[in-house]
């Protein structure tokens, strides 16, 4: 799954105090784009720093006809992930932002029991540039560009040391993405869709497919607190090998369902928190593993 998540690494999400209802748009925006990405930064915000922590467990997998199988009996795996986060305002609509994640990885198999390890994971820049804001106008949603690079600082599958391979924390590959997102405002409602492409460089003769993900999310913005709901769609089809043929089995795709929040904390701070699931259906996935679990994050923003 971290291959396919990747691509959503940072660009937005945070949450300012709100008293006026002329905010309550950007509340709303702000929880749709933190289901995705935790470091956007508000309107009135010149910087952000946060950090976020997530865990999950691995439920199952989908084979690579998208049928979904359970874990087996006596097999266990426990993902965990601290991420380091900043964002910087450098136009008036433009900001960059940075991204360090920490990745530790637990498993469990009846013939080789329990191995854990980790370290620094794959490290993300991006830049967002919002052309139009949700809410400047009711017949045009709102527009914003984004574009970012991952770094293959994390260490590879082929490198990793233990039985169960669980130092792993990277892809082996350079990741550069680009991404389209529209969000519009209906009173306390956004809506928001984000179409998302990540190419990478190749791998052992393997030129891994363009991934895409589509995002879909709603928000709702109460008089503190706002709710959001997002649906993600990632797919990528087979890679080819050097001679220009198809590798079988190589694609790949994965469904994620995100119920999150974010609550205020004073004019400076703000925590957020959310649930994730790659439901156990067929046909939702294939060649992936199924997770359950929460994320929370702590927000400081620079004014």
């Amino acid at each position: 799954m971290r291959g396919l998540t990747s691509a959503l690494l940072p660009a937005c999400a945070a949450l300012a105090p709100c008293l006026a209802p002329s905010r309550a748009w950007a509340q709303a925006c702000c929880a749709a784009a933190s289901a995705v990405t935790p470091a956007r930064l508000e309107p009135h915000e010149d910087a952000l720093a946060g950090v976020q922590l997530r865990a999950g467990a691995v439920i199952g997998s989908y084979d690579t006809g998208g049928r979904y199988v359970p874990s087996p009996s006596g097999d266990a795996e426990g993902d965990f992930e601290e991420d380091l986060f900043a964002a910087v305002r450098v136009l008036r609509r433009g900001q960059v932002a940075l991204l360090v994640p920490v990745i530790e990885t637990l498993r469990r198999t009846p013939r080789d029991g329990a191995s854990f390890g980790g370290g620094i994971g794959d490290v993300n820049a991006s830049v967002r540039y919002d052309f139009v804001a949700a809410g400047e106008s009711r017949v045009v949603p709102g527009v914003a560009l984004l574009a970012g690079v991952t770094l293959p600082t994390g260490r590879p599958p082929e490198q990793a040391t233990p039985p169960l391979a669980t130092d792993a924390t990277g892809v082996g590959a350079f990741q550069g993405n680009a991404a389209l997102a529209l969000e519009q405002t209906a009173g306390p409602w956004l809506f928001a869709a984000t179409g998302l492409v990540a190419l990478r460089t190749p791998r052992f003769g393997q030129q891994l497919a363009p991934q895409v993900t589509l995002l879909a999310a709603g928000a709702y913005s109460f008089d503190a607190a706002v709710v959001a709901l997002s649906v993600s769609y990632t797919f990528e089809a087979e890679a080819t090998a050097s001679d220009g043929t198809s590798v079988p089995a190589s694609s790949r795709r994965l469904t994620a369902i995100t119920l999150g929040g974010l609550l205020p904390l004073g004019e400076r701070w703000r925590v957020a928190a959310s649930l994730f699931l790659d439901p156990p259906v067929d046909a939702l996935g294939s060649n992936q593993p199924a997770s359950a679990g929460l994320t929370t994050a702590l927000i400081r923003s620079f004014f």
